[in-house]
């Protein structure tokens, strides 16, 4: 192949490649309109340094959770038995992890403890530890409404055990990201400050 034309052809490729890649706007690509994420209400103030023995140290683990939860869609529960995803919308991130992001920052800012998550490296091994299970954290469109439920479980450095649960629920949310992913916020950060407060926050 002459070598103008090889360089014409490459060209030609190149901004296909990208626009199948990229998509602006909410309907004509293949992506979602909306992605959505968690955003801690309350966070650490900027520059602000905690140090602490490894012994007090506070590890927050991601939570376990089932398999609607473990995808970037947003449930549905439709009825007792059925479960759909939101048109239109997806989590950045896998819920499960946003939600330990928003548990550590929300501890940070509110008990002025050292926290860690269990996501980075050549960390210490923490003395007290939060794990647990996200039960929910989508929409009912029985009751027109987003759930946020997590059963925590706080270990200590002796070994023992506490466990409770936390809920919110957030009524008269429509079925469309734009409702829907601020709810979602908003219940996620009610749990968080209720877990921050269990934990003397």
């Amino acid at each position: 192949m002459p070598r103008n034309l090889l360089r014409r052809s490459v060209l030609t490729v190149l901004p296909l490649a990208l626009s199948a890649c990229v998509s602006l706007g909410g309907g004509g690509g293949k992506g979602p309109a909306t992605l959505l994420t968690l955003t801690p209400a309350a966070t650490a103030p900027a520059g602000s340094a905690i140090s602490a023995p490894a012994a007090e140290a506070l590890m927050v683990m991601e939570p376990e959770t089932d398999q609607s939860l473990a995808v970037l869609r947003v449930p549905v529960q439709v009825d007792d038995a059925n479960i759909a995803y939101l048109q239109g919308a997806q989590w950045v991130e896998r819920p499960t992890r946003l939600f330990r992001a928003l548990l550590a920052e929300t501890l940070r800012a509110k008990t002025g403890r050292l926290v860690l998550e269990d996501s980075q490296s050549n960390v210490p091994v923490a003395g007290l530890r939060l794990s647990g299970r996200l039960i929910a954290m989508g929409y009912d469109a029985r009751s027109r409404s987003v759930v946020v439920r997590f059963d925590a479980i706080r270990t200590g450095p002796n070994g023992e055990v506490q466990t409770k649960r936390f809920e919110s629920v957030i009524d008269g949310v429509a079925p469309v990201p734009a409702e829907v992913g601020p709810a979602l916020n908003k219940a996620a950060n009610a749990v968080a400050d209720e877990v921050a407060a269990w934990f003397g926050g």
